[in-house]
């Protein structure tokens, strides 16, 4: 059976930042044109590759890489808070599978997934989280160390070896990036408040979490007026990253290192870790074309936002739609 793939941006600013009209209708447009596609492909299950922001994983313990055979969503800037459809079987033969090439994958029977992982979901199938069954596969994308880039395009060709010959329609998706620089605290420069935030922040209380998303709204509001002290946004850098996407040379993401990217396309864009699993899985399956392709740098968003949609070559069954560089 065929495999396909989204990848795109997510924000949690999507509703509490108000960039100009026709950016906001440009973006809506960006989704409907994913959304056509992946209900056109119609796939019996969603290979989910997600980051996380501190709201499910910490310094406690930060595996580079986790696959849920179990997951529920943390609830953050009112996203889905219930119960995944995990085939738990699936996840688990996933992980034997992963595991027997050498890679010591995590695994997690309560593994927690904040907006990174399933705002992409929520826009795919209005809101229907569990339209479809999903196994969420953790890339860790926000705390240092981070695994060289090959290895995170190893463990994706991996992941897309194991669906190669599955007898079910498979669409990978990732989420993330691209460029981006919001005010999540580095733990080499945390206070002690922030460190333990970092490092044991499960399950704030309502007002806790509610004056962390109110400091980000307030640096995203900043941000587009052109008054907060983070990084700007770099689209020559993400043209480049997306090119690579669009070429199906998956080996030249292993060029891309983590000091580089931090100071050229900020501390967040690591979640384009997220793009390379996914893309890398595709690629497992065979060549691909890029069928759609968006991209905007958008400051009320506080990211390059982009949004991709690629097919194996050859299958005609999906459209092909216009782009928007």
């Amino acid at each position: 059976m065929p495999q396909a793939l989204v990848c795109m941006s997510h924000s949690p600013l999507l509703h509490y930042a108000h960039p100009p009209a026709e950016t906001r209708a440009a973006v809506d447009a960006a989704f409907a044109q994913a959304r056509a596609f992946v209900h056109a492909f119609d796939p019996d299950l969603v290979i989910n590759f997600g980051p996380d922001h501190y709201n499910g994983f910490f310094y406690d313990l930060m595996p580079p890489f986790c696959i849920g055979y179990q997951a529920r969503g943390a609830g953050d800037y009112d996203s889905f808070a219930g119960d995944l459809d995990v085939p738990e079987e699936i996840a688990e033969a996933l992980a034997e599978f992963v595991i027997d090439r050498d890679f010591d994958v995590a695994i997690s029977r309560q593994m927690r997934v904040d907006h990174g992982a399933v705002q992409p979901i929520e826009i795919l199938y209005e809101g229907e989280v569990t339209a479809k069954p999903v196994v969420p596969i953790f890339i860790n994308s926000v705390a240092r160390p981070f695994v060289k880039m090959s290895r995170v395009r190893r463990f994706g060709q991996a992941i897309g070896e194991y669906f190669r010959d599955s007898d079910k329609k498979i669409l990978f998706l990732g989420s993330g990036g691209l460029s981006h620089d919001p005010p999540v605290p580095q733990i080499a420069t945390a206070t002690e408040a922030q460190r333990r935030l970092l490092t044991e922040g499960r399950d704030p209380t309502p007002q806790v979490r509610a004056a962390r998303q109110a400091g980000v709204i307030a640096a995203a509001r900043d941000f587009a007026a052109g008054r907060a002290d983070i990084m700007d946004l770099n689209p020559a850098w993400d043209r480049t990253f997306l090119e690579v996407c669009r070429s199906g040379r998956v080996q030249d993401f292993d060029a891309y290192t983590a000091d580089e990217m931090d100071a050229v396309a900020g501390h967040s864009a690591h979640e384009v870790r997220t793009w390379v699993a996914a893309y890398s899985a595709l690629r497992a399956c065979g060549e691909y074309t890029m069928n759609y392709e968006f991209y905007q740098p958008i400051k009320e968003y506080i990211v390059g936002f982009g949004v991709t949609t690629a097919a194996l070559r050859g299958d005609t069954r999906l459209p092909t739609l216009s782009s928007h560089r």
